[in-house]
Protein backbone atom coordinates (compact mmCIF):
# COMPACT_ATOMS: atom_id res chain seq x y z
CA UNK A 1 0.00 0.00 0.00
CA UNK A 2 1.67 2.93 -0.93
CA UNK A 3 0.58 6.43 0.81
CA UNK A 4 0.99 10.01 -0.68
CA UNK A 5 -1.03 13.35 0.17
CA UNK A 6 -0.82 14.18 -3.29
CA UNK A 7 -4.22 12.94 -4.86
CA UNK A 8 -3.45 13.98 -8.69
CA UNK A 9 -0.18 11.67 -8.55
CA UNK A 10 -2.40 8.56 -7.18
CA UNK A 11 -4.79 9.27 -9.36
CA UNK A 12 -2.21 8.72 -12.34
CA UNK A 13 -0.52 6.00 -10.29
CA UNK A 14 -4.21 4.06 -10.24
CA UNK A 15 -4.52 4.55 -14.14
CA UNK A 16 -1.50 3.07 -14.19
CA UNK A 17 0.98 5.62 -14.77
CA UNK A 18 4.06 6.54 -13.56
CA UNK A 19 4.01 10.27 -13.00
CA UNK A 20 7.95 10.28 -13.74
CA UNK A 21 10.37 8.32 -16.17
CA UNK A 22 12.08 5.22 -14.97
CA UNK A 23 12.89 2.66 -17.29
CA UNK A 24 10.48 -0.67 -16.25
CA UNK A 25 9.11 0.92 -13.76
CA UNK A 26 5.48 1.52 -15.47
CA UNK A 27 5.53 -2.06 -16.64
CA UNK A 28 6.32 -3.64 -12.73
CA UNK A 29 3.70 -1.42 -11.62
CA UNK A 30 0.79 -2.53 -14.44
CA UNK A 31 2.12 -6.21 -13.74
CA UNK A 32 1.29 -5.93 -10.22
CA UNK A 33 -1.61 -3.08 -9.87
CA UNK A 34 -4.23 -3.75 -8.50
CA UNK A 35 -3.91 -6.97 -6.64
CA UNK A 36 -0.52 -6.60 -5.11
CA UNK A 37 0.31 -2.68 -4.98
CA UNK A 38 -2.34 -0.04 -4.37
CA UNK A 39 -2.90 3.39 -3.22
CA UNK A 40 -4.27 5.55 -0.94
CA UNK A 41 -4.24 9.34 0.94
CA UNK A 42 -5.11 7.95 4.08
CA UNK A 43 -2.20 7.01 6.68
CA UNK A 44 -4.43 5.31 9.17
CA UNK A 45 -5.91 2.90 6.41
CA UNK A 46 -2.59 2.21 4.81
CA UNK A 47 -0.97 1.17 7.78
CA UNK A 48 -4.00 -1.03 9.04
CA UNK A 49 -2.69 -4.43 9.11
CA UNK A 50 1.10 -3.98 7.80
CA UNK A 51 3.83 -5.14 9.27
CA UNK A 52 6.20 -2.76 7.85
CA UNK A 53 6.12 0.55 7.07
CA UNK A 54 8.33 2.75 5.10
CA UNK A 55 9.00 6.46 5.56
CA UNK A 56 9.93 7.60 1.85
CA UNK A 57 9.45 11.42 2.12
CA UNK A 58 11.80 14.18 0.99
CA UNK A 59 14.06 15.97 3.14
CA UNK A 60 15.04 19.01 1.04
CA UNK A 61 18.08 20.99 1.70
CA UNK A 62 17.50 24.44 3.95
CA UNK A 63 19.45 27.69 3.23
CA UNK A 64 22.40 26.38 5.70
CA UNK A 65 23.01 22.84 3.65
CA UNK A 66 21.13 20.68 6.35
CA UNK A 67 18.85 18.50 5.48
CA UNK A 68 14.90 19.56 6.39
CA UNK A 69 13.54 16.72 8.51
CA UNK A 70 10.47 18.42 8.99
CA UNK A 71 8.55 15.56 6.69
CA UNK A 72 9.86 12.80 8.54
CA UNK A 73 9.09 13.97 12.24
CA UNK A 74 5.59 14.43 11.12
CA UNK A 75 5.13 11.05 9.07
CA UNK A 76 6.48 9.59 12.51
CA UNK A 77 4.07 11.21 14.60
CA UNK A 78 1.15 10.38 12.29
CA UNK A 79 2.48 6.58 11.93
CA UNK A 80 2.79 6.68 15.85
CA UNK A 81 -0.80 7.98 16.74
CA UNK A 82 -2.56 5.98 13.94
CA UNK A 83 -0.54 2.89 15.05
CA UNK A 84 -3.41 -0.03 15.81
CA UNK A 85 -0.54 -2.81 16.14
CA UNK A 86 3.63 -3.45 16.30
CA UNK A 87 5.20 -2.20 13.53
CA UNK A 88 8.67 -1.54 12.24
CA UNK A 89 8.70 2.03 10.63
CA UNK A 90 12.01 1.95 8.15
CA UNK A 91 13.38 5.37 7.71
CA UNK A 92 14.28 4.88 3.38
CA UNK A 93 14.99 8.80 3.56
CA UNK A 94 18.11 10.10 3.44
CA UNK A 95 18.59 11.64 6.88
CA UNK A 96 21.88 12.80 8.53
CA UNK A 97 23.29 10.92 11.49
CA UNK A 98 21.01 10.62 14.39
CA UNK A 99 17.39 11.27 12.95
CA UNK A 100 16.96 7.41 14.06
CA UNK A 101 17.11 8.43 17.70
CA UNK A 102 15.18 12.07 16.74
CA UNK A 103 12.35 9.64 14.96
CA UNK A 104 12.14 7.58 18.40
CA UNK A 105 11.58 10.48 20.46
CA UNK A 106 9.18 11.12 18.69
CA UNK A 107 7.33 7.53 18.13
CA UNK A 108 7.39 7.19 21.86
CA UNK A 109 5.94 10.32 22.63
CA UNK A 110 2.76 9.64 20.90
CA UNK A 111 2.61 5.41 20.33
CA UNK A 112 0.03 3.47 21.98
CA UNK A 113 1.72 0.32 20.52
CA UNK A 114 5.83 -0.86 19.77
CA UNK A 115 7.15 0.77 17.06
CA UNK A 116 10.76 -0.35 16.01
CA UNK A 117 12.81 2.35 14.30
CA UNK A 118 14.93 1.15 11.81
CA UNK A 119 17.53 2.52 9.48
CA UNK A 120 17.39 1.12 5.81
CA UNK A 121 19.16 3.86 3.30
CA UNK A 122 18.59 3.31 -0.35
CA UNK A 123 20.94 3.29 -2.96
CA UNK A 124 19.11 3.32 -6.10
CA UNK A 125 20.60 5.05 -9.17
CA UNK A 126 17.86 6.94 -11.31
CA UNK A 127 17.49 5.63 -14.54
CA UNK A 128 18.50 2.24 -13.34
CA UNK A 129 16.68 1.97 -10.15
CA UNK A 130 14.83 -1.07 -10.66
CA UNK A 131 17.83 -3.21 -11.94
CA UNK A 132 19.57 -1.71 -8.19
CA UNK A 133 16.48 -2.92 -6.43
CA UNK A 134 16.07 -6.12 -8.24
CA UNK A 135 20.21 -6.74 -7.40
CA UNK A 136 21.74 -4.75 -4.65
CA UNK A 137 25.24 -4.53 -3.74
CA UNK A 138 24.42 -4.79 0.26
CA UNK A 139 20.92 -3.67 1.79
CA UNK A 140 22.34 -1.87 4.49
CA UNK A 141 19.94 -2.37 7.98
CA UNK A 142 20.97 -0.31 10.91
CA UNK A 143 18.60 -1.89 14.15
CA UNK A 144 19.54 -2.64 17.82
CA UNK A 145 16.15 -4.18 17.81
CA UNK A 146 16.53 -8.26 16.84
CA UNK A 147 12.78 -8.63 15.98
CA UNK A 148 12.69 -6.24 14.03
CA UNK A 149 15.81 -6.87 12.06
CA UNK A 150 14.25 -10.24 11.59
CA UNK A 151 11.14 -8.63 9.75
CA UNK A 152 13.28 -6.93 7.68
CA UNK A 153 15.44 -10.03 6.50
CA UNK A 154 12.66 -11.96 6.01
CA UNK A 155 11.34 -9.11 3.69
CA UNK A 156 14.80 -8.39 1.98
CA UNK A 157 15.11 -12.66 1.67
CA UNK A 158 13.88 -12.66 -2.15
CA UNK A 159 17.00 -10.62 -3.14
CA UNK A 160 19.70 -12.50 -1.01
CA UNK A 161 19.46 -16.15 -2.55
CA UNK A 162 22.64 -16.06 -4.23
CA UNK A 163 24.44 -14.83 -0.73
CA UNK A 164 23.34 -12.42 1.51
CA UNK A 165 23.75 -8.87 0.82
CA UNK A 166 22.68 -7.80 4.32
CA UNK A 167 24.74 -5.28 6.24
CA UNK A 168 23.44 -5.37 10.20
CA UNK A 169 24.89 -2.00 11.92
CA UNK A 170 23.80 0.62 14.43
CA UNK A 171 21.43 3.20 13.00
CA UNK A 172 23.99 5.54 13.20
CA UNK A 173 26.46 4.21 11.23
CA UNK A 174 23.50 2.92 8.35
CA UNK A 175 22.60 6.97 8.40
CA UNK A 176 26.50 7.59 7.69
CA UNK A 177 26.68 5.27 4.85
CA UNK A 178 24.44 7.04 2.87
CA UNK A 179 25.95 10.41 2.68
CA UNK A 180 29.76 8.56 2.52
CA UNK A 181 28.80 6.24 -0.71
CA UNK A 182 27.27 9.97 -2.27
CA UNK A 183 30.16 11.87 -0.84
CA UNK A 184 32.99 9.29 -2.55
CA UNK A 185 31.18 9.18 -5.76
CA UNK A 186 30.66 12.69 -6.60
CA UNK A 187 34.19 13.33 -5.19
CA UNK A 188 35.42 10.91 -7.81
CA UNK A 189 33.70 13.28 -10.62
CA UNK A 190 34.82 16.18 -9.19
CA UNK A 191 38.22 15.44 -8.88
CA UNK A 192 38.11 14.14 -12.75
CA UNK A 193 36.75 17.48 -13.90
CA UNK A 194 39.57 19.06 -11.92
CA UNK A 195 42.04 16.50 -14.10
CA UNK A 196 40.24 17.63 -17.54
CA UNK A 197 40.65 21.51 -16.70
CA UNK A 198 44.53 20.50 -15.88
CA UNK A 199 44.85 18.44 -19.14
CA UNK A 200 43.40 21.73 -21.15
CA UNK A 201 45.61 24.01 -19.57
CA UNK A 202 48.78 21.58 -19.76
CA UNK A 203 48.02 20.01 -23.13
CA UNK A 204 47.29 16.40 -22.18
CA UNK A 205 43.93 14.33 -23.45
CA UNK A 206 41.78 13.46 -20.31
CA UNK A 207 40.51 10.30 -22.06
CA UNK A 208 43.76 9.25 -22.14
CA UNK A 209 44.30 9.93 -18.52
CA UNK A 210 40.64 8.11 -17.82
CA UNK A 211 41.52 5.17 -19.24
CA UNK A 212 45.20 4.47 -17.53
CA UNK A 213 43.99 5.84 -14.53
CA UNK A 214 41.00 3.55 -14.26
CA UNK A 215 42.90 0.50 -15.27
CA UNK A 216 44.27 0.52 -11.59
CA UNK A 217 41.82 -2.06 -9.94
CA UNK A 218 42.31 0.05 -6.49
CA UNK A 219 41.17 2.75 -8.77
CA UNK A 220 38.13 1.45 -11.30
CA UNK A 221 36.63 3.14 -14.17
CA UNK A 222 33.28 4.08 -12.35
CA UNK A 223 32.54 8.01 -12.22
CA UNK A 224 35.82 8.67 -14.17
CA UNK A 225 34.17 10.70 -16.72
CA UNK A 226 34.87 14.41 -16.82
CA UNK A 227 32.12 16.57 -17.56
CA UNK A 228 29.83 19.64 -16.92
CA UNK A 229 29.51 18.17 -12.81
CA UNK A 230 27.13 16.31 -10.68
CA UNK A 231 23.47 17.24 -10.83
CA UNK A 232 20.35 15.21 -9.71
CA UNK A 233 18.60 15.32 -6.40
CA UNK A 234 21.01 13.20 -4.08
CA UNK A 235 25.15 14.11 -5.04
CA UNK A 236 24.44 18.38 -4.44
CA UNK A 237 22.13 18.13 -1.58
CA UNK A 238 23.89 15.12 0.10
CA UNK A 239 27.30 16.62 0.14
CA UNK A 240 26.06 19.39 1.79
CA UNK A 241 24.52 17.94 4.06
CA UNK A 242 27.23 16.29 5.23
CA UNK A 243 29.29 19.17 5.38
CA UNK A 244 26.84 20.65 7.70
CA UNK A 245 26.81 17.39 10.06
CA UNK A 246 30.26 18.07 10.27
CA UNK A 247 30.04 21.13 11.35
CA UNK A 248 27.13 20.68 13.83
CA UNK A 249 29.70 18.32 15.21
CA UNK A 250 32.41 20.59 14.74
CA UNK A 251 34.54 19.16 12.35
CA UNK A 252 35.25 20.49 9.08
CA UNK A 253 34.48 17.79 6.17
CA UNK A 254 37.07 19.53 3.86
CA UNK A 255 37.03 16.71 0.84
CA UNK A 256 33.72 17.15 0.51
CA UNK A 257 33.84 20.82 1.23
CA UNK A 258 36.24 21.00 -1.60
CA UNK A 259 34.03 18.56 -3.95
CA UNK A 260 30.97 21.32 -3.69
CA UNK A 261 33.42 23.83 -4.59
CA UNK A 262 35.14 22.06 -7.32
CA UNK A 263 31.67 21.31 -9.02
CA UNK A 264 31.02 24.43 -10.23
CA UNK A 265 33.99 24.94 -11.99
CA UNK A 266 33.22 23.16 -15.26
CA UNK A 267 30.29 24.80 -16.49
CA UNK A 268 32.40 28.57 -16.01
CA UNK A 269 35.62 27.09 -17.70
CA UNK A 270 32.97 25.67 -20.81
CA UNK A 271 31.29 28.77 -20.95
CA UNK A 272 34.52 30.66 -20.94
CA UNK A 273 35.52 28.62 -24.09
CA UNK A 274 32.67 29.32 -25.55
CA UNK A 275 32.71 33.39 -25.38
CA UNK A 276 36.23 33.13 -26.45
CA UNK A 277 35.07 30.65 -29.48
CA UNK A 278 32.40 32.35 -30.55
CA UNK A 279 33.87 36.21 -30.04
CA UNK A 280 31.36 36.48 -27.11
CA UNK A 281 27.61 35.22 -26.58
CA UNK A 282 25.46 38.31 -26.91
CA UNK A 283 22.69 37.40 -30.13
CA UNK A 284 24.21 34.25 -30.39
CA UNK A 285 21.82 31.18 -30.80
CA UNK A 286 23.03 28.23 -29.15
CA UNK A 287 21.47 24.54 -29.77
CA UNK A 288 22.03 22.05 -26.80
CA UNK A 289 21.07 18.59 -26.73
CA UNK A 290 19.93 17.46 -23.20
CA UNK A 291 18.16 18.63 -20.12
CA UNK A 292 18.31 16.18 -18.02
CA UNK A 293 21.24 15.67 -15.31
CA UNK A 294 21.79 12.48 -16.38
CA UNK A 295 20.46 9.89 -18.96
CA UNK A 296 17.37 7.51 -18.59
CA UNK A 297 15.23 10.40 -16.28
CA UNK A 298 13.16 13.25 -16.98
CA UNK A 299 15.03 14.89 -13.16
CA UNK A 300 16.77 18.06 -13.87
CA UNK A 301 17.01 19.37 -10.52
CA UNK A 302 20.60 21.08 -10.34
CA UNK A 303 21.25 19.81 -14.07
CA UNK A 304 24.28 21.12 -15.64
CA UNK A 305 22.67 21.78 -18.86
CA UNK A 306 19.92 23.63 -17.00
CA UNK A 307 22.88 25.42 -15.69
CA UNK A 308 25.02 25.96 -18.62
CA UNK A 309 21.47 27.33 -20.51
CA UNK A 310 21.29 30.22 -17.25
CA UNK A 311 24.86 30.99 -17.85
CA UNK A 312 24.10 31.33 -21.94
CA UNK A 313 21.29 33.67 -20.75
CA UNK A 314 22.89 35.62 -18.49
CA UNK A 315 25.50 36.54 -21.42
CA UNK A 316 22.89 37.61 -24.11
CA UNK A 317 22.60 34.63 -26.08
CA UNK A 318 18.89 32.57 -27.23
CA UNK A 319 18.89 28.94 -26.89
CA UNK A 320 17.04 25.97 -28.46
CA UNK A 321 17.17 22.93 -26.39
CA UNK A 322 15.74 19.42 -26.76
CA UNK A 323 15.73 16.16 -24.46
CA UNK A 324 14.45 12.75 -24.88
CA UNK A 325 12.62 12.26 -21.68
CA UNK A 326 13.02 15.75 -19.87
CA UNK A 327 11.38 18.73 -21.89
CA UNK A 328 8.18 18.83 -19.65
CA UNK A 329 9.99 18.75 -16.76
CA UNK A 330 12.92 21.16 -18.36
CA UNK A 331 10.42 23.22 -19.01
CA UNK A 332 8.81 23.93 -15.80
CA UNK A 333 12.24 24.32 -13.96
CA UNK A 334 13.12 26.94 -16.53
CA UNK A 335 10.05 28.73 -15.91
CA UNK A 336 10.72 28.56 -12.40
CA UNK A 337 13.96 30.41 -12.86
CA UNK A 338 12.42 32.88 -15.29
CA UNK A 339 14.38 31.18 -18.39
CA UNK A 340 12.27 30.79 -20.51
CA UNK A 341 11.92 33.79 -22.24
CA UNK A 342 14.89 33.31 -24.66
CA UNK A 343 14.25 29.23 -24.63
CA UNK A 344 12.55 27.60 -27.06
CA UNK A 345 11.94 23.74 -26.62
CA UNK A 346 12.18 21.26 -29.77
CA UNK A 347 11.19 17.61 -30.32
CA UNK A 348 13.58 16.46 -32.62
CA UNK A 349 17.35 17.49 -32.16
CA UNK A 350 18.44 18.47 -35.32
CA UNK A 351 16.23 21.40 -36.25
CA UNK A 352 17.24 22.87 -32.99
CA UNK A 353 20.78 23.24 -34.74
CA UNK A 354 19.03 25.31 -37.78
CA UNK A 355 20.26 28.90 -37.78
CA UNK A 356 22.20 27.80 -34.63
CA UNK A 357 25.78 29.39 -34.05
CA UNK A 358 26.73 26.23 -32.45
CA UNK A 359 25.99 22.90 -30.76
CA UNK A 360 26.21 21.88 -27.05
CA UNK A 361 26.19 18.18 -25.84
CA UNK A 362 24.90 18.54 -22.03
CA UNK A 363 23.99 14.81 -21.40
CA UNK A 364 25.35 12.45 -22.53
CA UNK A 365 22.61 10.26 -23.85
CA UNK A 366 22.82 7.39 -26.29
CA UNK A 367 20.57 8.79 -28.76
CA UNK A 368 23.08 11.89 -28.85
CA UNK A 369 26.73 9.74 -29.17
CA UNK A 370 26.88 8.86 -33.06
CA UNK A 371 24.80 12.04 -34.45
CA UNK A 372 24.70 12.81 -38.23
CA UNK A 373 27.41 15.65 -38.06
CA UNK A 374 27.47 16.54 -42.25
CA UNK A 375 23.84 16.94 -41.68
CA UNK A 376 24.48 19.55 -38.17
CA UNK A 377 27.07 21.02 -40.44
CA UNK A 378 24.72 21.67 -43.08
CA UNK A 379 22.22 23.11 -40.71
CA UNK A 380 24.36 25.57 -38.38
CA UNK A 381 25.05 28.88 -39.34
CA UNK A 382 28.71 28.60 -36.90
CA UNK A 383 30.75 25.22 -36.85
CA UNK A 384 31.12 24.73 -32.86
CA UNK A 385 30.19 21.44 -31.38
CA UNK A 386 31.25 22.21 -27.82
CA UNK A 387 30.99 18.21 -26.03
CA UNK A 388 29.86 18.96 -22.73
CA UNK A 389 30.16 15.60 -21.85
CA UNK A 390 32.92 14.34 -24.02
CA UNK A 391 30.22 11.78 -25.76
CA UNK A 392 31.49 11.99 -29.79
CA UNK A 393 33.99 11.28 -31.71
CA UNK A 394 36.19 14.39 -32.33
CA UNK A 395 37.40 13.16 -35.70
CA UNK A 396 33.79 12.41 -36.68
CA UNK A 397 33.02 16.11 -35.94
CA UNK A 398 36.05 17.40 -37.47
CA UNK A 399 35.75 15.26 -40.59
CA UNK A 400 32.16 16.69 -41.52
CA UNK A 401 33.68 20.13 -41.65
CA UNK A 402 33.27 21.44 -37.64
CA UNK A 403 35.07 22.60 -34.67
CA UNK A 404 35.18 20.26 -31.65
CA UNK A 405 35.77 21.37 -27.76
CA UNK A 406 35.33 18.55 -25.22
CA UNK A 407 36.52 18.61 -21.82
CA UNK A 408 40.30 18.46 -20.92
CA UNK A 409 40.33 17.08 -24.94
CA UNK A 410 42.43 18.62 -27.66
CA UNK A 411 40.77 20.83 -30.09
CA UNK A 412 39.92 19.72 -33.72
CA UNK A 413 38.98 21.80 -36.36
CA UNK A 414 40.33 25.17 -35.37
Amino acid sequence: MCIDVNEAKLAKLRAGEVPFFEPRLADLLKRNWPHRIDFTSSLADGIRGREVVFVAVGTPPQEDGSADLSYVLQVAEQVAKAAEHDIALVLKSTVPVGTNAKVRAVVEKFAKHKISVVSNPEFLKEGDAVNDFFKPDRIVIGTDDDQAFEVLERLYSPYNRQRSRIQRMSPKSAEIVKYASNALLATKISFMNEIAQLCDVAGGDVEHVRLAVGSDERIGMQFLYPGLGFGGSCFPKDLRALVRTGEDHGLKMEVSSAAVRANEAPVKALIAHMEKDLGGLNNKLIAVWGLAFKPKTDDVREAPGIKMIGELLARGAKVRVTDPQARETGRESMTHLGLMDRVEIFDNEYETCRGADALLLATELNEYRNPEFPRIRELLRGRHVFDGRNMVSPGAVAAAGLAYRGMGRPTLGY
